[in-house]
């Protein structure tokens, strides 16, 4: 009995710590979101037209990127428009997670809320949406429902979350016109790594609910090793993930609690799944770019077909294994030709994946960037959501755009829900 109580001390301790740090629900912001689109007196818009139930259907553009940068801070000149693709894409919505942005070190296992890299991270970001030097070209996704160019107001982009658990952080970025219509955003961290339950692996979490339709993105790191035997690991974080994540129903109790109640569900991260192949095969195949018989032994794939991502989504893959390279060169780690004596020889894999549940949402890219100067490559997508929009507010839209909104804007700044942080960048 004293020996099992020595053990699992720490866990405890660790445990009762992590439900104050990494269960936080706190976040940051540009500004604070609204609960609620607020209530006000219109005499010219009828009680009937205000409460129609009756929906339209908006597509909306998302990208979505994930990228473990391997600990290393990015660069002061680092330009991530080739990444975003901002000069050939125009989206509403970008949602970028990370991994490892901080090394792994007893000081920061549990956790930093705070840090000067996710605030660097999140200032490129911001350089790289707004930079209107760079006009944006008509996409490739034919959207009808917005403006297209950069330059009308309300077409600049606003941080409505960013959540970082020690080394994952996932920051959400949405066009100035959409944020009166999110409300409820909230996160959740799940943490699986050292103990089973601290912050260097895990998740976390983000929801929000655009007009009438509910999102959720889930940016991960699970367990590593290629080992046999060790997918079994990221299998069991993958349960832990949808078991304990969760979110505040809201005061009607109407709001999604758990992952898989929510509209539209997205999976994001470096998952770590290997490809079941003896090493030299992977490195011979991978030479072939013969991603076919790759795929056919990739571990994430078995998942999506029976196993814990069933009834998941996943596009074509079409580039090459993401995993792992030497920092700042094209070259696989490991290879026989420039390999140390006694390095451990890790085989290419596609460890890092973009993957969705549900209807409603449609992937039109799924590729890689050629960033280099992390062991992993970051992955992207970009997809159209549909989104249900009240009749009613496309008329409070034209309200809110409208003189007369203009005339009482200085009454309604008490309609900002208050005590979420925020910064600016």
């Amino acid at each position: 009995m004293p020996g099992n109580q020595e053990v699992m001390w720490p866990r405890l301790v660790a445990n009762k710590i992590l439900r104050k740090r990494l269960g936080s629900n706190n976040f940051v912001a540009d500004f604070p979101c609204n609960k609620e689109i607020p209530s006000l007196d219109r005499p010219s818009l009828s009680p009937n037209s205000i409460f129609s139930h009756h929906k339209d259907t908006h597509n909306y553009r998302i990208f979505v990127s994930t990228w473990n940068v391997g600990g290393v801070a990015p660069p002061e000149d680092l330009d991530l428009e080739d990444l975003l693709d901002t000069g050939n894409t125009s989206c509403e919505i970008y949602v970028l997670g990370f991994q490892e942005i901080v090394p792994l070190s007893a000081s920061n296992v549990l956790g930093s809320e705070n840090s000067m890299v996710a605030m660097k991270w999140n200032s490129l970001i911001r350089r790289a949406l707004n930079n209107k030097k760079k006009p944006h070209c008509l996409d490739k996704i034919q959207h009808s429902n917005e403006e297209q160019n950069n330059n009308i107001p309300g077409q600049d982009f606003r941080c409505i979350i960013s959540k970082q658990m020690v080394g994952i952080l996932i920051t959400v970025w949405v066009r100035s016109y959409l944020c009166p219509y999110i409300r409820y955003p909230s996160v959740s961290c799940i943490g699986c790594g050292i103990m089973g339950c601290l912050g260097n692996k895990g998740s976390v979490s983000v929801r929000f609910r655009l007009h009438e339709t509910s999102f959720c993105f889930v940016c991960s790191h699970l367990a590593s090793g290629g080992r046999q035997g060790d997918e079994k690991l990221r299998n069991s974080n993958v349960s832990e993930i949808f078991s304990r994540t969760s979110f505040p129903r809201g005061l009607s109790l109407d709001l999604p609690r758990k992952i898989l109640d929510h509209d539209r569900v997205i999976f994001l991260g470096d998952l770590n799944y290997r490809i079941s192949l003896p090493e030299s095969n992977v490195r011979l195949l991978v030479d072939e770019r013969d991603w076919k018989s790759l795929l056919e032994n990739d571990q994430l794939r078995m998942e999506l077909m029976n196993g814990q991502f069933e009834g998941w989504n996943e596009g074509s893959i079409q580039f090459a294994p993401t995993y792992k390279y030497r920092p700042n060169s094209d070259v696989y780690y490991g290879c026989f030709h420039q390999s140390k004596k006694g390095e451990k020889k890790r085989a290419p894999a596609w460890c890092d994946r973009i993957i969705w549940y549900g209807k409603g949402l449609k992937q039109h890219e799924y590729d890689r960037g050629e960033e280099n100067f992390s062991d992993h490559r970051p992955v992207k997508a970009i997809f159209t959501a549909e989104v249900g929009v009240l009749h009613s507010l496309k008329q409070f839209q034209s309200f809110f755009l409208s003189e007369r909104f203009d005339r009482i804007t200085s009454q309604t700044d008490d309609f900002v829900c208050k005590g979420r942080s925020s910064f600016q960048i």
